[in-house]
C-alpha cells in the first residue's frame, strides 16, 4: 500500500535522517560517542537512543508495540545521567537500524483512519491527528540528527552533509 499523502513528506524525511544519522556516526569511537561538550550537554549515545525512543512511541501510534528495555532512559523529558546503564553504541545501533525497518513498514501499511484519529495531548501536532504528530517527529528527528551532526564536527570528523 503507498504511504498516505499526510505523511509522505515525513516517510522521506524519516529514511533520509536514518542514512544521515549512519553517516554522521562513522568512523566513531565508543569513547566519541559518549564524550560531551563541556561536559554537560547530550552526547551521540543520548541523541541516538532519544530518537530511538521517538520512533518507538511513534509506532505505538502507528499500531506497533516496539521498544527495547533501556529506552526510558532516552524518554521525552530525559536527563543525561552518567550512572543508567545505557547500552553500547553496537546495541544502540541494532535497535536504531531495526526502528528504521518497523518505521518504515508501518508507514506503508497505516490506514487513514488511524492518521485522521485525534492525536493525544503531550508531544505537538499542527492538525491535532495522528498525521500532524507523524509529522512533527520528522521535525524533531531532523533537529536532533543536526546536534549529531554537529557533535561529529566538534569531535574533529568531517562533515558529511556537504
Amino acid at each position: 500500500m503507498p504511504i498516505p499523502n499526510s505523511i509522505a513528506i515525513a516517510a522521506v524525511s524519516f529514511n533520509q535522517n536514518a542514512d544521515f544519522l549512519k553517516k554522521n556516526l562513522d568512523g566513531l569511537t565508543d569513547e566519541e560517542w559518549v564524550r560531551c561538550p563541556d561536559g554537560c550537554k547530550n552526547h551521540i549515545l543520548w541523541i541516538v537512543g532519544h530518537v530511538t525512543w521517538a520512533r518507538s512511541a511513534l509506532l505505538k501510534r502507528l499500531g506497533e508495540d516496539w521498544s527495547k528495555p533501556w529506552l526510558s532512559l532516552f524518554g521525552r523529558g530525559a536527563k543525561l545521567d552518567e550512572s543508567p546503564t545505557y547500552p553500547t553504541p553496537e546495541e544502540a545501533m541494532l535497535a536504531w537500524n531495526e526502528s528504521c525497518e518497523r518505521l518504515n513498514a508501518a508507514m506503508e501499511s497505516v490506514s487513514t483512519e488511524v492518521l485522521d484519529a485525534p492525536s493525544i495531548q503531550g508531544p505537538r501536532s499542527a492538525d491535532g491527528k495522528v498525521s500532524g504528530f507523524v509529522n512533527f517527529l520528522a521535525y524533531h528527528e531532523t533537529y536532533h540528527i543536526g546536534q549529531a551532526s554537529y557533535l561529529r564536527g566538534w569531535l574533529g570528523h568531517s562533515g558529511v552533509m556537504g
